[in-house]
């Protein structure tokens, strides 16, 4: 720590000690200064300059400093690298300093909080239309308790899940900041730690009864012991960083992960339904559907696709909401014409709570729930309403009381800061009116005053002006001052400037004082007004939250009509048996994408089914609404029902093994049929022509993969490492796309995973599975795995070039295409010519010996397998069991080793 010999720099240090590992924005006047490492790194990030004060230990004292008015920008700047900020303000005036110490006393200043990436409230610092979380997780008993809220409109959730679930947790809640108890091993990457004994289940239970003024938490839920433990750090943190002021913190909501559709961390990242694998929104699923108005219509979007859920009734009530929406074009229009103009008065309520709020958040409250009224009114006059919108609308309605309370109090535009006044109507308040009156008739008292002096002293050019040092002053050029400077004047020399002199009068002063006084006790008034009209937004915060969530439900149904009718998307029907039904399935991004270049996108159809004795004819989960039966139309495909064989409804079949050549779109199809899944029990249409989905409980994606240096894990080990979990984790019920698992490594080894891994899937875990693979050779398990059949995407050659159809057909693919698609990437002729005759001799030596799959067909399958694994196990085991050791000798004890040894190398 460094030492320091000033009162100022002694009293930064001591701040600095508080902050820890947190930048310090050290308030001085009307700028935030930063000293020492925290400079160089602030001026670094922020790009400004870098400069020095003084000394400290002989050595120049490095700085840099951001305005106060701008600090928000600046802020972001900071959080967005990864800073955490603790802001130390000055919590006295410089007259309450030298009343207290005297003239040269240094004014008090205080850390008044700390700034991160989960705790943002402001406006300026989040993004319109995504949540911004923040999660707290510990370990009870061997289970993961996390706690998880959005500050900035309260919502808060408790969960509990397996250890090896909780990266799969985390990956749905997207948490900007998690938070963990100091010395954890199995902490996240990038937490942020806090003492241990902030993390206790009594504590967290007692937190939370203070926070909600109860006493007992048996009307929110049975939170287990983790979940409580979790929740205490969440809100132990919450304090610290809001210096003892608490955000908005709703009732804590109960996730269990069995009411939603389970992804891990791999399968979000190769579906990209939050960000693409650039990292940005664009590209990414959501962007691809989201016709949300609202912001926080967006965000609970992004949180219908991060947990799609699996129970039926709730996906049917969603879906009945979207079809409603979707017939009815101009109630539609008119809805979201409304929704649009609409404030957040959820981010505004959590500002308003958290201490942060303005008036011009107030007057956001006043217009969204009034607005929320509108809603209400004109959605009540219609009869054929919904189940889910009815039980909506209750909480668009309610706010009349507190509505007009703030219609009379507020400025029809209050502004974003309170410190100026002007922002409590006029009327509302005869007594704040009466002191505006004697402000303004003084006001016009020093105008006349002007005009007097003006033809008193003969100076045209005198000035009344005024500045937050001298108050109101006379000013007159320099050339003019003699005349004012006469001890007969009436009026006292106050300063000199260049070009110009300054002079105080009596009359001027009494004016200003009356001015002053009058002005002084306004805005006392007004903030008196502000602080009431808060608690009364305060004490209504669940019902206010409660539109907010309303008003954010129905624009995602908006939008997902919207979206639909754009489209052509279909309405899925959603079925208990485990089956996938889809005709004329489409990739929402790249066909969006392709639509953007004026090109279509193929459709394909995909039909997969469980054994006919666990399934029954797929019916319609859903109602059909009055508006009629959902859209049919779509992109057409000239494949029509190709991808689906003949037959192949009246067997079993759900394993597709899909090959065909690089670019023929097999990753785009296992994908499209993963991700209208995912929108279907979402509760959205979906872009087919029609879709009937078997419910999933576990959504898994192998496709792509790249090293994880931050591990240590290549490529192929990131794949093996997603593929063991896959095999570990999926159920009957589960629905899996694995893309070329075991390419990266050798031929043999790759193939023989591959094998391995798809009779693991068909026998073992028995789940809907799309495997694309370029191993020709798997197609011989189409023999021995009675569910599972061949499918490829097709390609042709014409005239020495590859025409890619992106059509999915069914049986093997014949070949691989590898050198046209090299040629189409540009590798040169000769390197060409030299892999044609490579592969000649390799097609050759194929046909002689079988190929690399010789043999393989006379292999027991997977279960077979394993069972005869087991039988020479138990040989083994049998020897040893009847062993009597103690009654060996220790040439006795050697000469059976060495026979165990020789029968295990013979049984292997």
């Amino acid at each position: 720590m460094h030492g320091s010999t000033t009162p100022m720099m002694t009293q930064y240090l001591a701040l600095k000690g508080e902050a820890g590992d947190c930048l310090l924005f050290y308030r001085m006047g009307d700028f935030f200064e930063l000293f020492f490492d925290d400079a160089k790194l602030a001026a670094q990030v922020l790009d400004i300059a870098l400069t020095s004060r003084g000394e400290h230990l002989g050595q120049p004292i490095p700085m840099c400093g951001v305005p106060v008015h701008a600090a928000e920008g600046y802020l972001a700047r900071l959080i967005k690298a990864g800073c955490r900020v603790a802001i130390a303000e000055q919590v006295e005036s410089p007259e309450e300093a030298r009343k207290r110490g005297g003239s040269k006393t240094l004014v008090a200043r205080d850390i008044v909080r700390f700034v991160t990436a989960g705790t943002l409230t402001e406006e300026a610092l989040l993004e319109p239309r995504r949540a911004n979380v923040l999660a707290a997780v510990c370990e009870m008993r061997g289970a993961m308790g996390i706690a998880a809220c959005d500050i900035s409109t309260g919502r808060m959730e408790l969960e509990e899940c397996a250890p090896a679930l909780l990266g799969a947790a985390l990956a749905r809640l997207g948490a900007s900041e998690v938070v963990v108890p100091e010395g954890w091993d199995q902490e996240p990457l990038d937490a942020t730690s806090r003492p241990s004994r902030d993390f206790s289940s009594d504590g967290g239970e007692a937190r939370l009864k203070a926070v909600h003024g109860v006493a007992t938490l048996d009307g929110f839920g049975s939170f287990s012991r983790a979940m409580l433990a979790a929740a205490g750090g969440l809100i132990a943190y919450l304090d610290h960083a809001g210096r003892g002021a608490l955000p908005l913190l709703l009732p804590p909501v109960m996730r269990s992960g069995e009411t939603h559709l389970a992804m891990d961390e791999a399968t979000r990242a190769s579906l990209e339904i939050l960000t693409s694998s650039q990292g940005t929104r664009k590209g990414s699923l959501i962007d691809a559907i989201d016709r949300c108005v609202t912001g926080a219509g967006a965000r609970q979007l992004a949180e219908d696709l991060s947990a799609p859920l699996t129970d039926i009734g709730t996906i049917n009530q969603r879906l009945e909401l979207v079809q409603w929406l979707h017939g009815e074009v101009l109630l539609r229009e008119d809805l979201r014409a409304v929704l649009r103009a609409l404030p957040d008065i959820g981010r505004a309520l959590g500002r308003v709570v958290a201490g942060r709020g303005s008036p011009r958040d107030l007057g956001q409250l006043r217009d969204g729930l009034g607005e929320a009224r509108r809603a209400h009114d004109h959605l009540q006059t219609r009869s054929d309403r919904p189940a889910l919108l009815e039980s909506l609308l209750p909480a668009l309605a309610g706010h009349g009381a507190l509505v007009e309370l703030y219609t009379q109090a507020l400025v029809p535009s209050p502004p974003t800061e309170r410190s100026a006044g002007g922002y409590i109507a006029e009327g509302y308040d005869f007594a704040l009116d009466a002191l505006r009156q004697t402000s303004g008739h003084a006001r016009r008292a020093i105008a006349a005053l002007e005009a007097k002096y003006r033809n008193e002293t003969g100076v045209a050019a005198l000035k009344i002006r005024h500045n937050g040092v001298l108050g109101y002053f006379i000013e007159v050029p320099a050339k003019h001052a003699d005349r004012l400077m006469a001890a007969d004047s009436g009026f006292t020399h106050r300063q000199t400037m260049a070009g110009a002199v300054r002079f105080n009068a009596i009359a001027l002063h009494e004016e200003a004082s009356r001015i002053a006084e009058a002005g002084g006790h306004a805005l006392a008034a007004e903030e008196a007004h502000f602080e009431e009209l808060v608690g009364e937004a305060v004490a209504a915060r669940q019902a206010i939250a409660a539109t907010a969530a309303a008003l954010a439900r129905i624009d995602v149904a908006a939008g997902q009509a919207e979206r639909a009718a754009e489209g052509g998307w279909c309405l899925p029907h959603i079925v208990k048996e485990p089956m996938l039904d889809i005709a004329g399935g489409r990739h929402p991004v790249v066909e969006a994408a392709l639509a953007a270049q004026g090109n279509r996108f193929i459709a394909n159809d995909c039909y997969l089914n469980a054994p006919p004795s666990l399934s029954t004819p797929a019916q319609p989960e859903l109602v059909e609404g009055p508006s009629g039966s959902a859209p049919s139309t779509g992109p057409s495909t000239s494949s029509g029902r190709a991808g689906v064989e003949k037959g192949a409804r009246d067997r079993e079949s759900r394993l597709w093994l899909v090959g065909g050549p690089n670019m023929g779109g097999k990753s785009t199809f296992l994908r499209q049929n993963a991700l209208i899944v995912l929108l279907a029990q979402a509760g959205g249409f979906v872009p087919a022509t029609s879709a009937t989905i078997g419910l999933v409980d576990r959504l898994f994606s192998r496709v792509g993969a790249s090293d994880n240096l931050a591990r240590g894990r290549s490529t192929f080990m990131v794949e093996m490492v997603e593929t063991a979990a896959i095999l570990a984790q999926a159920t009957e019920r589960s629905f899996v796309i694995l893309d070329e698992v075991g390419r990266g490594t050798s031929t043999y080894d790759g193939l023989a995973l591959a094998w391995a891994i798809a009779e693991a899937v068909h026998g073992t875990n028995r789940c809907r599975c799309l495997f694309a693979t370029h191993y020709h050779e798997l197609a011989r398990l189409a023999a021995s795995c009675e569910a599972l059949s061949l499918h490829h995407v097709r390609a042709r050659e014409w005239k020495g070039d590859l025409v890619l159809l992106h059509e999915v057909s069914t049986g093997p693919a014949d070949r691989s295409y590898g050198l046209a698609v090299a040629r189409l990437a540009g590798v040169s002729a000769p390197v060409l010519a030299r892999a044609k005759q490579v592969l000649d001799r390799l097609e050759r030596g194929r046909a002689e010996t079988g190929g690399l799959a010789a043999g393989l067909g006379d292999l027991p399958l997977f279960a077979a397998a394993l069972e005869a694994v087991e039988e020479k196990l138990d040989t083994l085991r049998e020897r040893l069991a009847t062993l009597d050791i103690d009654a060996l000798s220790p040439r006795e004890a050697l000469d059976l080793l060495y026979e165990l040894k020789r029968e295990a190398d013979t049984d292997r």
